[in-house]
């Protein structure tokens, strides 16, 4: 298998687990858990969708079992903040809420923007690109997705989180 059957699969599998999580802990009237589920989930079926159109290279290696147990633990602990949203019955004060959608937003423009026109460009003239996103830095993708995760933090107000967000 590649190593992206196992990444998403995984990925598209957050909103399942969200809503497992919160149907476990009973939290159907918690509006932070379901802003979470609403973010985190569609930047799962977003990835899925950005791997059928437009994959990343470094993704359609193929892999071992082993790979694919270690990829899925591993971004298992991503769910973590959902659980500490559902377990601690977090409600994240709205102007905190609004701050992390907007930046949950940006973030996935920056990820998904700046990876089709990676793909593109490549595609088109191998090299190092220059121009629209990649214009003026180096890792515009990167930071979206550190955009991205530093959002899902947010909602659960566990600043610590945050930290591994960065990593």
């Amino acid at each position: 298998m590649k190593k992206k059957h196992f990444i998403d699969s995984h990925k598209g599998a957050t909103p399942i687990a969200v809503l497992s999580l919160m149907a476990i802990y009973g939290s159907w009237d918690n509006l932070t858990a379901w802003i979470y589920l609403a973010t985190h989930g569609t930047y799962g079926l977003l990835w899925v969708l950005k791997s059928l159109s437009f994959p990343d290279k470094q993704w359609e290696e193929e892999c071992g079992p082993g790979f694919g147990l270690y990829a899925w633990l591993g971004l298992t602990l991503y769910w973590i903040t959902p659980w500490l949203i559902v377990h601690w019955n977090i409600q994240t004060p709205p102007w905190l809420m609004a701050l992390a959608v907007s930046m949950f937003g940006v973030g996935v423009f920056l990820h998904f923007a700046a990876d089709m026109q990676k793909h593109t460009a490549l595609a088109l003239r191998p090299g190092l690109i220059t121009t629209g996103l990649w214009a003026r830095c180096r890792n515009p993708n990167y930071f979206g997705e550190l955009l991205i995760y530093v959002s899902f933090a947010l909602l659960a107000e566990w600043w610590a989180w945050g930290s591994l967000a960065i990593l």
